[in-house]
């Protein structure tokens, strides 16, 4: 089944009892029991709801995984995945990452026994890491914010030679230009607030697994810790996934267009986006991708927080904002915004500075876009 047809079919059946095209939005919190432990289906909405049942079942199907969970959030996701391991265990990241998730590692989860190492995209420096006690490698590829790329083939390698569980966040790329559970990884992150969800009106989170031991574990939490999406997220996840498809192309086509404007502009001194020719992850994005994805971050040239904000004030389509991955275009200033939290002496040296500018590309006219940039950066 190709990909614009599962988005559309995939994990999902007409209601058997009502024959409705569209999965039902199952507002309950419990369910009537014909039995004492018997166990018959769904017996409590935190355990198992069907519409939240359907819209794992459709993320499993995209991702090509026998097993997805849905979270309150990417954060709370990860939370679950964290809360496998146990004190002495020891995670390899890579140095580029979303703001929220290195919060989450030293704040949350150091102080609790874990240990963390940081590295950058190169397989190599992932190997060069191991110790005995590592469990997981943990990166970002496409990252957030500089759009690195990391070769998911090769560390998958790595891991597997050293018995260590393979993490991916997948939400830059989505599984519509991504899939490393193929590419060997063991485990993919979604914040399906995001291009999932794709309008900007939830907040959500997914994981999808290939292990059924691992599953079970994080089935538990997912209970346990109760961090679940109600119905109505859910039955939102669902109706954005229906258009994820058509959605991710326009992005990237609006993408493209705009990193090749914002490459030759006089004020912009560096673009990042693996669509470019020029990009030194051209060739890897079209290797391990099947898009390039709408995200495109850029330095601009005697860049600071004034000046950014004097280009912000300018800007009337694209919106100033947190978060990412809905049909308007947003933008954001990754060293007081998402990534705020880390230490300015290491957010500089992975090259989050304050002439750092990210966007998430929209799928409004391409034109009207590239003449709102044009405006606000002269």
């Amino acid at each position: 089944m190709q990909f614009k047809t599962k988005v559309i079919h995939a994990g999902l059946e007409h209601d058997k009892s009502t024959g409705a095209v569209i999965t039902p939005l199952y507002l309950t919190s419990t369910y009537r029991q014909e039995e004492v432990a018997v166990h018959q289906g769904f017996e409590y909405s935190r355990t198992g709801n069907p519409t939240r049942k359907a819209l794992e079942d459709s993320l499993a199907a995209l991702e090509n995984g026998p097993f997805a969970l849905a979270f309150s959030s990417g954060m709370a996701a990860e939370h679950a995945v964290l809360s496998t391991l146990t004190p002495g265990d020891h995670v390899v990241a890579c140095s580029d990452m979303y703001g929220g998730t290195y919060r989450l590692f030293e704040d949350v989860f150091k102080p609790l026994g874990l240990e963390f190492s940081y590295v950058g995209w190169d397989a190599a420096e992932f190997e060069s890491a191991v110790k005995q006690n590592t469990k997981l490698f943990w990166i970002e590829s496409p990252t957030n914010p500089l759009i690195h790329l990391i070769d998911i083939k090769a560390v998958s390698e790595i891991a597997g030679r050293n018995n260590i569980r393979l993490v991916i966040d997948n939400t830059f790329a989505t599984p519509c230009f991504q899939q490393p559970l193929l590419l060997g990884a063991s485990l993919v992150v979604h914040s399906t607030t995001k291009y999932i969800g794709g309008h900007s009106d939830l907040i959500g989170g997914a994981l999808v697994v290939n292990d059924e031991e691992w599953y079970g574990k994080l089935k538990f939490l997912q209970n346990a810790i109760g961090a679940i999406p109600g119905a109505f997220d859910s039955w939102l996840m669902l109706r954005g996934i229906k258009t994820l498809a058509i959605r991710m192309k326009q992005h990237e086509e609006n993408a493209l267009k705009i990193s090749g404007f914002l490459e030759k502009h006089p004020a912009v001194s560096e673009v990042y986006y693996p669509g470019l020719p020029t990009s030194p992850y051209h060739e890897l994005a079209r290797r391990q991708m099947n898009g390039f994805g709408g995200m495109v971050s850029f330095k601009m040239k005697d860049g600071n927080l004034k000046r950014a904000n004097e280009f912000f004030k300018k800007l009337k389509i694209i919106t100033l904002a947190e978060s990412l991955g809905g049909v308007e275009s947003l933008i954001n200033y990754p060293a007081v915004m998402t990534h705020g939290s880390i230490p300015e002496k290491q957010r500089m040296a992975i090259g989050i500075t304050n002439d750092l500018v990210r966007l998430s590309v929209g799928i409004e006219d391409s034109e009207d876009l590239i003449e709102e940039l044009s405006l606000a950066l002269s």
